[in-house]
C-alpha cells in the first residue's frame, strides 16, 4: 500500500500587511493565537469581549514552510487537504494561488503535485475579514434578513446583520447565552496526502434492513485509481468475511457490496442495552498483496421517526430496533467559542456527564458547528442518541445560486463524514426558523414578516424552501438513504398551510415551550403545555461562586454590575431570575447566596418540566431541555457550567431521568398523584414506601404499596388528597418522603412539601458529616441532620462531582455520597475530594 498522510503543524501568523510574524497553533483561530502571544487580554474575563471587536474587521495571514518527506513527494498523486478553513481564505503555495475558500464547514482538497519542490515549500493563507467580506452582500440585497441573535450593535455595525451571508458558525456573531467573537483561522487539520496506484477514500456501511435475526447491509466504497486493473475486494468484521472480484477503472470508482450478518449484536441507546460497535475493514487485493484498505466503525440498528395519526393528533418519537424510546436529555451547544480549545478529553467529560445523568439523547443545535469526530465517536460508545441539526438557526438566509451551491457542498461533506455514526438518529434542517417566520400565518411567528413587502416575503420563503425542503433532504437521500430528516424544529408537518407551524398547544410534531422564562409564565404551566416531543424549554441560573470568580472580581458581584451584565446575554435575564425567585423561593441574604438560590430555582423548574413530560408518556415521548453546556463563563440555561462544574440542574436531571423512578404530581395543590416511570424493556416488581415526617424527624404515618411497573411505560399508581395525608399535621413543617424500593434497595427517593418553598418553616440544621477515605483514594461522606436540611450542597476542593448533591436531608435518614474525581482523560472515577464544605438552604437565606 502506498498512501501517506502528513500534517502541517508548524505555523506563524500576523495581521495582514504587518511586519512581525508570531507563533501560531494550528488547528486554531486568530483570537486564541493573539491571546497566547500576549497581544490581547483573556477574552472571557470581565468586559474584555467589548474591547476585542476590532479583530474581525482585519485580515490575517498564516504561513508555514516545510520540506516534503521524500517518500511522500515520490508518490504519483499528492493533494493538500484542509478539513476546515474559517472562513474566507485565499491559499497560496509557493507563490501560486491554489484555492479560494468561503465555507467554514467544508472540506477542501487541492491537487498540488506539480506545485511542490524538493526543497523548502511555503504555504500562505490569507483570511479575509468576514465582516468586510459580507457587508457588500447586504448592500447588494437591498434589505436586511432576519437574524435574531446577531449582536451587530456590539460589533460596531449598528443594525447591519451580516451573519446570514457567511457559511460560518452562527453563534460566533453572538447569542443570548454567548459572546460575539467572529473568528478567523485554520480551525481543522491541514495535511498533505500522497498515494500511488489505488486508494479507498470512503467506506460507508449502509444499513438496508436490521433486525435481531439478521442485518442486511451494503458496503459502499469510493476508490481512486490511476490505472485499470482487476482485484479482489475483501470485507471483514468480527470473524465475518466476504470477498468479491472487482474491475477497477482509472479515476473514481463506486463499488457496492451487499452482504448480511446473521444474529447481529445490535446498537442500543443507554439504558436499553449494549451500544455494540463493529469495525468493518475493506481491503483491495491484487494477488495476495493488499493495495488499499479502509476501516469504518458503526453500530447496527434500525431507526425510524414514528409520526402516526392517533386520537390526539400524531405521534413523534424515535423507534430504535423496534422499540419506542422515550428520549431524555438536553440540547448541546459548542463547548467553547474557540472550538479548537476543546480537547477530546473535554468532549468525553460532557458525554460521560450525560450518561451519568441517565440521558440517552443530545441535540446538536443548529447555531453551532457540525461537531468534531470525537463527539460522535463518544456518543456511539456511550449509547447517546444524537438529534443532528444542520447549521442554520433563528435567521432567514439568502437563496442566490452561489449560496445554495456552497450549502449543497457543505451538506454533502458533513453527511458523508458523519453517516456511519449509529448515534445519529435524526437529521434536522434548522432551529426555529419555520415557526419564527410562520409563512402561512399572516400575523404569526416572531413578527419578522411585517418588515417586508408581500413580494419580498415570497422571495425569502422560496429561498427557505429551496434549502430546507429540497437541498438538505436531497443530500440525505443521496448519501445516507434511509436516514430520518425533519425540516425544522419545532414543526407540525409540511402541510403548506397554517397547520404547518408549531406552537405550544400543538398535538403533532415537536415543541419548543418558552412561556416559562421568556413570558414570565408560572412553573405550573409545564404541566399544561406538553407536546408529543419537547425538544426545547429551559430556565436560567448563574454558575457557582468559584466559577464566577474566574471571570469577575469580588467587587463586581452585583446583579447589575457591568461585568455581570456582560456575562448575561439575555437582556432581562438577571432580573427574570430574581422575579421568579421572589415568587418561588425564600430571599437570599447576599449575592453569593443568590448564585446558589438561582441554581436551586433552575433545578426545580426543570424538574417540574421533565417529570411532567415523562408522566405523559406515551403521548409525550421526548424531553430535551435547553441546555447541556456553556461556550464561555456566563449566566445561562446550562446544567453544566463552562468549567465543567455540575449545577444543581444536572444533579436534579440525574434523578428525574432515572430509568425506573417515582414522580409525584401535586400540581393542583389538593391531590397527590404518584406515578411509576419505567423506561426499561422488562416489567419490574417494586414497592412504594410513603412516610409523612415532621421537620424534626418524627414519623407521623407510613404505608407501603406493592406495585408492578410495566415495561417502557409511565403509569399513575396511587392518588390521595393532601388533606387526607396530612391529617392534623402542620403543613409548613411536614414533608412526605416517597421511596421506590426493590429487593431491599432504594431505587429512587423523592420529597414533597405541602406548601411553597417560601412558606416552609426552615430552621438552621446541625448537619454531621462522617468522612471515609479508603486506601484506594476513595472519599465517601455520610450526612445526618437533626432538622430538615433542604438542598444540601457539597462543594469539594478537588474538581469532580458527587454521586448525589442538592438533595433534601431528613432527620433520622442518613445519606451517603461518594466523590468522583474528574480525570485528565475526561472520565469520572473515585478519588480524593480534598477539603469539602457542606451547606444547605438555611445557610443562604434570612431565617
Amino acid at each position: 500500500m502506498n498512501e501517506i498522510k502528513w500534517e502541517l503543524n508548524e505555523w506563524t501568523f500576523r495581521e495582514a500587511g504587518q511586519q512581525e510574524w508570531q507563533p501560531a497553533v494550528v488547528p486554531g483561530c486568530v483570537h486564541s493565537d493573539l491571546y497566547r502571544n500576549g497581544q490581547i487580554p483573556d477574552p472571557y474575563y470581565g468586559t474584555n469581549e467589548h474591547d476585542l471587536q476590532w479583530i474581525d474587521k482585519r485580515d490575517w495571514e498564516y504561513e508555514t514552510t516545510f520540506t516534503v518527506p521524500g517518500d511522500l513527494l515520490r508518490q504519483d498523486n499528492v493533494s493538500l487537504v484542509f478539513d476546515g478553513l474559517d472562513t474566507y481564505a485565499d491559499v497560496e503555495l509557493n507563490g501560486r494561488r491554489i484555492l479560494s475558500a468561503d465555507n467554514m464547514f467544508r472540506t477542501w482538497n487541492v491537487q498540488v503535485k506539480t506545485h511542490l519542490t524538493e526543497g523548502e515549500n511555503r504555504l500562505r493563507i490569507v483570511l479575509r475579514s468576514p465582516i468586510n467580506e459580507d457587508l457588500p452582500k447586504l448592500e447588494r440585497l437591498g434589505y436586511g434578513l432576519p437574524a435574531a441573535n446577531d449582536q451587530s450593535e456590539l460589533g460596531g455595525l449598528g443594525d447591519k446583520r451580516v451573519s446570514v451571508f457567511a457559511r460560518k458558525a452562527p453563534y460566533h456573531y453572538g447569542w443570548d447565552w454567548g459572546p460575539r467573537f467572529v473568528t478567523s483561522g485554520i480551525w481543522r487539520a491541514v495535511r498533505l496526502e500522497g498515494w500511488t496506484g489505488v486508494r479507498i477514500t470512503d467506506l460507508f456501511i449502509r444499513q438496508d434492513e436490521v433486525s435481531a435475526s439478521q442485518a442486511k447491509l451494503t458496503a459502499l466504497l469510493t476508490i481512486e485509481s490511476d490505472r485499470d486493473f482487476e482485484g479482489r475486494l475483501r470485507l471483514s468484521a468480527e470473524g465475518f468475511e466476504v470477498q468479491h472480484t472487482e474491475a477497477i477503472r482509472l479515476g473514481d470508482n463506486t463499488v457496492r457490496l451487499e452482504f448480511a450478518l446473521d444474529d447481529p449484536k445490535l446498537w442500543w441507546s443507554r439504558g436499553l442495552g449494549d451500544a455494540h460497535l463493529y469495525t468493518f475493514k475493506a481491503e483491495l487485493l491484487e494477488g495476495e498483496s493488499v493495495s488499499a484498505s479502509k476501516s469504518a466503525r458503526t453500530g447496527l440498528r434500525s431507526v425510524k421517526l414514528k409520526r402516526e395519526k392517533d386520537g390526539a393528533g400524531a405521534s413523534f418519537y424515535i423507534e430504535l430496533n423496534g422499540v419506542p424510546v422515550f428520549a431524555k436529555g438536553a440540547n448541546h451547544i459548542p463547548n467553547d467559542n474557540f472550538e479548537t480549545d476543546v480537547t477530546r478529553e473535554r468532549y468525553r467529560y460532557e458525554i460521560v456527564s450525560a450518561a451519568e445523568a441517565n440521558m440517552n439523547m443530545l441535540r446538536v443545535w443548529g447555531g453551532g458547528i457540525y461537531e468534531e469526530d470525537a463527539f460522535y465517536e463518544l456518543c456511539d460508545e456511550y449509547g447517546i442518541m444524537v438529534w443532528q441539526d444542520f447549521m442554520f438557526a433563528c435567521s432567514m438566509y439568502p437563496g442566490d445560486e452561489d449560496f445554495l451551491e456552497s450549502v449543497r457542498h457543505e451538506a454533502e461533506d458533513n453527511v458523508r463524514r458523519l453517516r456511519n455514526h449509529p448515534s445519529i438518529v435524526l437529521w434536522c434542517g434548522n432551529n426555529e426558523i419555520d415557526s419564527a417566520w410562520a409563512h402561512y400565518i399572516p400575523d404569526g411567528g416572531w413578527g419578522w414578516k411585517k418588515d417586508y413587502t408581500p413580494e419580498q416575503q415570497n422571495v425569502i420563503w422560496a429561498d427557505y424552501e429551496a434549502i430546507f425542503h429540497r437541498l438538505l433532504p436531497n443530500a440525505i437521500s443521496k448519501l445516507a438513504p434511509g436516514a430520518e430528516y425533519w425540516p425544522s424544529s419545532p414543526l407540525v408537518s409540511l402541510s403548506n398551510d397554517e397547520n404547518q407551524h408549531a406552537h405550544p398547544g400543538t398535538s403533532e410534531g415537536d415543541i419548543h415551550y418558552w412561556g416559562v422564562w421568556h413570558n414570565s409564565e408560572p412553573f405550573e404551566n409545564y404541566n399544561k403545555y406538553i407536546g408529543r416531543f419537547m425538544s426545547e424549554y429551559g430556565f436560567q441560573s448563574f454558575p457557582e461562586h468559584k466559577s464566577v470568580l474566574q471571570y469577575a472580581p469580588e467587587d463586581a458581584l452585583q446583579l447589575d454590575s457591568k461585568i455581570m451584565l456582560a456575562h448575561q446575554k439575555n437582556g432581562r435575564g438577571n432580573f427574570l431570575i430574581k422575579e421568579y425567585m421572589d415568587k418561588y423561593l425564600p430571599e437570599p441574604k447576599d449575592f453569593v447566596s443568590f448564585l446558589y438560590m438561582s441554581q436551586v430555582l433552575q433545578a426545580e423548574a426543570m424538574k417540574s418540566a421533565i417529570e411532567a413530560h415523562r408522566r405523559s408518556m406515551p403521548y409525550c415521548m421526548g424531553t430535551l431541555y435547553w441546555q447541556m453546556n456553556d461556550s464561555w463563563p456566563v449566566a445561562s440555561w446550562s446544567g453544566i457550567d463552562y468549567y465543567g462544574r455540575w449545577k444543581a440542574l444536572h444533579y436534579y436531571a440525574r434523578r428525574s431521568f432515572r430509568d425506573l423512578s417515582v414522580s409525584i404530581d401535586g400540581t393542583n395543590g389538593e391531590d397527590l398523584n404518584f406515578h411509576i416511570l419505567n423506561d426499561g424493556l422488562s416489567a419490574q416488581s417494586v414497592s412504594l414506601r410513603l412516610r409523612l415526617v415532621g421537620f424534626g424527624g418524627s414519623v407521623h404515618s407510613e404505608q407501603v404499596l406493592n406495585l408492578e411497573a410495566s415495561a417502557n411505560s409511565a403509569a399513575k399508581v396511587y392518588s390521595v388528597t393532601a388533606a387526607e395525608l396530612l391529617g392534623e399535621e402542620v403543613p409548613e413543617r411536614t414533608v412526605l418522603v416517597a421511596e421506590l424500593e426493590q429487593g431491599g434497595r432504594i431505587l429512587d427517593q423523592r420529597t414533597h412539601y405541602f406548601v411553597s418553598a417560601r412558606e416552609i418553616e426552615l430552621s438552621a440544621p446541625n448537619i454531621v458529616v462522617s468522612r471515609t477515605d479508603d486506601g484506594e483514594g476513595r472519599s465517601t461522606f455520610t450526612l445526618e441532620t437533626d432538622a430538615l436540611a433542604k438542598q444540601v450542597w457539597l462543594s469539594a476542593e478537588a474538581e469532580g462531582v458527587f454521586t448525589d448533591n442538592y438533595f433534601d436531608l431528613v432527620p433520622g435518614e442518613p445519606v451517603t455520597v461518594e466523590f468522583q474525581a474528574r480525570r485528565e482523560d475526561g472520565t469520572l472515577s473515585h478519588g480524593s475530594a480534598g477539603a469539602v464544605e457542606v451547606k444547605s438552604m438555611a445557610d443562604f437565606i434570612k431565617l
